[in-house]
Formats: structure tokens, sequence, C-alpha cells
């Protein structure tokens, strides 16, 4: 079973592929956003090509639970997405996966702008990764 892991965001979209267990999640790229049909088909090309079953994209919420803009822009690009995959979709709260991708980049002595390069897929990785070890833990 194969995972892409998709952190949204307004510039790029991060992207993380399980191993074929989905097991252990892996950066896989980004992409710059072009508008949200070209996104779309991107990310169409890559579930095909990799034989991906399930996506999981994150879900923006904030700490006190609440949703706000970037949320919606999250709700439109799943409903784009269902129109053209034929898999599920999963969102994955996302909470501090930035935070936490920022903070691990910055304690490997990453330079700023390879940070800049690099954050949007550990975020997608760990939004993947997350998403992987709760079904794991709800397996057993």
């Amino acid at each position: 079973m194969r995972y892409l892991g998709i952190d949204f965001g307004t510039k790029r979209i991060g992207l993380a592929i399980s191993d074929e267990m989905g097991i252990i999640a892996g950066k896989y790229g980004t992409i710059t956003r072009k508008g949200t049909r070209q996104d779309v088909e991107r990310i169409k090309e890559i579930v095909r090509k990799e034989g991906v079953q399930t996506v999981v994209i994150g879900y923006p919420r904030n700490m006190d639970g609440s949703t706000g803009k970037t949320a919606e822009m999250v709700e439109e690009f799943v409903s784009a997405m269902r129109g053209v995959l034929e898999i599920p979709i999963e969102r994955w709260d996302e909470r501090l996966s930035s935070a936490l991708a920022e903070k691990t980049l910055v304690r490997g002595d990453v330079s700023r702008r390879k940070r800049r390069k690099v954050i949007d897929q550990l975020s997608a990785v760990i939004i993947l990764q997350n998403y992987l070890d709760h079904q794991k833990f709800a397996r057993s």
C-alpha cells in the first residue's frame, strides 16, 4: 500500500511518499504552484507513476482546533483532487508539522537558504509519517 503525503502551501506543495509497505515516509519533491488544475494534474501523474493508493493531505488547524482561510484552501484543493483521482484522499491534522520541520533543519545546521528549499518536503514527510504511525497503531 503506497501513500502520497502533501503539505499544501500557497507557493509550493511539499510531497512525501511511503515505501511500498506503507510503513516509512520519505521525501519525494516539491511542486511550485501554478494553479489548482495544473497542480492536481501533476499529482495525478505522480499517483499513477508511483502506484499510490491513498493521498494524505495536511489539514491546517489552529491550536484551539478551529480552522481558517488556509483550511478552506485545502478543502478546495481536496475537492479538485476528488474530481480527478479515483483513490481515497485523507485529511490529517498538520498542527506543528512545519514548526517541527524547521526545528529539525535548524538542529541539523541547515542554512536558511537550503531550509526554504526542503522545508515543504520535510513537513510532508512528518504529516505522512504521523498518519502511517497512527494507522499502524489503530490496526494493532
